[in-house]
């Protein structure tokens, strides 16, 4: 008996080939193996608030008022940010501002210029 592999969505083993899809019985989960496995293999993709897809070391310009967390201080609109580094997390993006230094911002709230 050839050795399937177990449903991505139960982890049944009681899976069958059917023509090029995978099938499992108990959830009637059905999947082609090729695409599974060239998912799990993807990064993160981080867009910016146009949805422009942003890399490490690109420059992007903050499009609303942003207040810092534990100062009176806000980051302006318009301020532009200079090589960015793209990190995991609620805040994607790892940069430093001038006059702020060090800070994380989500993507969400800037533009690429």
């Amino acid at each position: 008996m050839p050795d399937f592999p177990n449903c991505p969505k139960c982890n049944s083993e009681y899976t069958y080939e059917d023509g090029h899809l995978f099938v499992c019985p108990e959830c009637a989960y059905e999947w082609n193996l090729e695409l599974i496995s060239e998912n799990n293999h993807d990064e993160k993709v981080v867009k910016d608030a146009n949805g422009n897809v942003l890399n490490d070391g690109d420059s992007v310009t903050v499009i609303k008022d942003l207040k810092v967390k534990g100062s009176s201080s806000v980051v302006k609109i318009g301020t532009k940010v200079k090589n960015i580094r793209l990190i995991d997390g609620d805040h994607d993006i790892d940069c430093k501002i001038d006059g702020f230094g060090a800070m994380k911002l989500k993507s969400e709230f800037v533009k690429k210029l």
